[in-house]
C-alpha cells in the first residue's frame, strides 16, 4: 500500500536565494497577475530591480502597492498593449532608462482564449499571433543592445504544454506557442557569442484565477490524476524556474526548454 505524499503549502516552502540576482535589472511582460505576478514577486524578493508591463492596470498597481513596502527596490509598472509595436519600443526604452540597463527579459505575456477552427478569420489569426507570438521577438530585439553593452543577458520565453498535449479549442494559441520554442533555439544560437542566454519555460496547468474559470473541480481532479505528482502547480513554482534560468547558476544553460508540469502526460 502506497502512502500519499504530503506537499508543503506555498507558505511553508523556502525558496533558493540567488546572490547574482541582487540589483539585476529585470523586465517582465504580463507581470500584473497570475504567473507574471508570481515572477515579479519572486524577483523583487531576490533584491532585483524589476520593471513590468501589462494591460491590467488595476491589478498591476495593486501588486506594486503590495510589494513596495518590503522591497529593496520597489517594482516599476508601466501600462502597455504589447500588440502596439511603436508603444512597445517606446515603453521598453523608458524601462531600460529607468533601470539603467537590462540584464533579464521574461517574455511571459500571452492569452489562451478558446476558439474553434470554423471561427477563425484572417483578422483573428493576426490578432492571436500578435498577442501570443510577435511581441516576444520585438521585446527581445528591444533589450539586446543593452544586454550587449552589459556583456551578458538572459531571455526567458514562455511556451506551453498545451500543444505537446494537443488540447482542444486552442489551435492558434498552440501554433504560437510551438513557434516560440523554435524562436528560442534560434535566438540562443545568434546571441550566444554575446553571452546572452535564451531559454524557454514550459508550464503545465498552473492554478491561477484565469485558469480556474476554464476548469470545474472535476476537471482539476483530472489534471492532477494525469500528473506524476500530487497537487496543483502554483505561480511560485514557475517563478522558481525563472529565477534559476536568470541567475548566474544557469550560466551554461541556453537554447532549451525547461518543464514545470508535475509530469503531466
Amino acid at each position: 500500500m502506497t502512502q500519499e505524499l504530503s506537499l508543503p503549502s506555498t507558505d511553508e516552502q523556502t525558496g533558493a536565494r540567488y546572490p547574482s540576482l541582487r540589483d539585476r535589472r529585470i523586465i517582465v511582460t504580463g507581470g500584473g497577475s497570475g504567473i507574471g505576478a508570481g515572477i515579479v514577486e519572486a524577483f523583487v524578493a531576490q533584491g532585483a530591480r524589476v520593471a513590468f508591463v501589462d494591460v491590467a492596470e488595476a491589478d498591476s498597481r495593486a501588486l506594486v502597492d503590495r510589494l513596495s513596502p518590503d522591497a529593496a527596490h520597489a517594482p516599476i509598472f508601466l501600462p502597455l498593449d504589447l500588440t502596439d509595436l511603436d508603444a512597445l519600443r517606446s515603453t521598453f526604452a523608458t524601462m531600460t532608462d529607468r533601470l539603467g540597463g537590462v540584464d533579464v527579459l521574461i517574455n511571459n505575456a500571452a492569452n489562451d482564449d478558446r476558439h474553434e477552427i470554423a471561427e477563425v478569420t484572417p483578422a483573428y489569426w493576426d490578432e492571436r499571433m500578435n498577442v501570443n507570438l510577435r511581441h516576444l521577438f520585438f521585446a527581445a530585439q528591444a533589450v539586446i543592445p543593452a544586454m550587449k553593452d552589459a556583456g551578458r543577458g538572459a531571455i526567458v520565453n514562455f511556451g506551453s504544454i498545451s500543444w505537446h498535449l494537443a488540447l482542444s479549442d486552442l489551435i492558434l494559441y498552440q501554433t504560437a506557442k510551438a513557434a516560440i520554442e523554435g524562436m528560442t533555439r534560434s535566438l540562443a544560437r545568434d546571441l550566444g557569442r554575446d553571452n546572452i542566454r535564451v531559454n524557454a519555460i514550459i508550464p503545465g496547468n498552473v492554478q491561477t484565477p484565469r485558469q480556474e474559470k476554464w476548469y470545474t473541480p472535476e476537471g482539476e481532479a483530472e489534471i492532477v490524476a494525469a500528473q506524476c505528482l500530487n497537487g496543483r502547480i502554483q505561480p511560485s513554482d514557475i517563478a522558481a524556474m525563472a529565477l534559476f534560468l536568470a541567475s548566474d547558476d544557469a550560466r551554461m544553460c541556453t537554447g532549451h526548454n525547461y518543464w514545470v508540469d508535475a509530469g503531466w502526460r
